[in-house]
């Protein structure tokens, strides 16, 4: 009986999962009015050019505008993303939550290579340590890279008691469905930003991308030059140098632990 309830409860999360997944045979879904799409970062548009399917699907954008909570979308947070959206206080809050949007892709591209399935265990002494949901060795998993002791510290929406049962890398796990994933992100940067008052870029973000002078933080620094036009940062690609130099500028900033103004 437990056997025939857990395959019940896997064939429903893989219709879950594969309806969350980018049908390149079909035309792009329209997004709900008040929300845009945001463009492909430069990992994207590589494997766009590529042929590559494990890459960023549009609809996600929908899902990560519609969970953003207000805060995210105040100016309070203006000065924090300065660097990367110079006009974030000016813009709408179908923009803002395009800018967002494009944030988190960024994100996945430097934590995940944006596939929605990727599984690291880390040897560093500072992250090779027990999770205590799964009382297992820590493993970093999803587009954002995330353990289940997430869903006790934010209230993530991963079920240990179900994924322990199915295969390591089965994409309709509940921490590798890009949703949960997708959205656990977003409380986490919310605590960050919100509830912490820390910056963006530090040194004690749950993000390793995200903290100057780490390992992958270069490479979000350069996946996010595609920020939304709106943004205010120039986007031709000719015109691409300007803004890698405005970028190092924001990396040697936070480097020495000074927050944009």
């Amino acid at each position: 009986m437990r056997k025939t309830t857990w395959i019940a409860i896997g064939l429903s999360l893989i219709l879950v999962s594969q309806s969350s997944r980018l049908d390149h045979s079909q035309a792009p879904v329209t997004p709900p009015s008040g929300v845009k799409t945001a463009p492909p970062t430069p990992m994207a548009e590589q494997k766009a050019q590529l042929g590559d399917d494990e890459t960023w699907n549009p609809e996600w954008d929908v899902m990560i505008e519609e969970a953003l909570p207000r805060e995210l979308l105040s100016s309070r947070v203006g000065k924090d993303v300065k660097v990367f959206c110079p006009r974030f206080n000016r813009l709408s809050l179908a923009d803002k939550r395009a800018f967002w949007a494009y944030f988190f892709q960024a994100l996945a591209g430097a934590e995940a290579g944006l596939r929605a399935t990727a599984d690291v265990r880390h040897n560093e002494p500072q992250v090779a340590v027990v999770d205590q949901v799964s009382h297992r060795m820590v493993r970093s998993e999803g587009l954002l890279q995330l353990t289940y002791e997430d869903a006790d510290r934010y209230g993530c929406d991963f079920d240990w008691d179900i994924d322990k049962e199915l295969p390591e890398h089965a994409d309709y796990k509940t921490i590798l469905q890009p949703r949960n994933n997708l959205l656990c992100g977003v409380k986490i940067l919310t605590n960050q930003l919100v509830d912490q008052r820390k910056p963006l870029l530090t040194r004690s973000s749950y993000w390793s991308t995200l903290r100057p002078g780490w390992p992958g933080y270069s490479t979000f620094l350069k996946q996010m030059i595609n920020a939304p036009e709106t943004c205010g940062l120039v986007r031709s690609h000719h015109q691409r140098p300007l803004e890698e130099s405005r970028v190092r500028v924001a990396e040697s900033m936070m480097s020495h632990g000074i927050r944009g103004q």
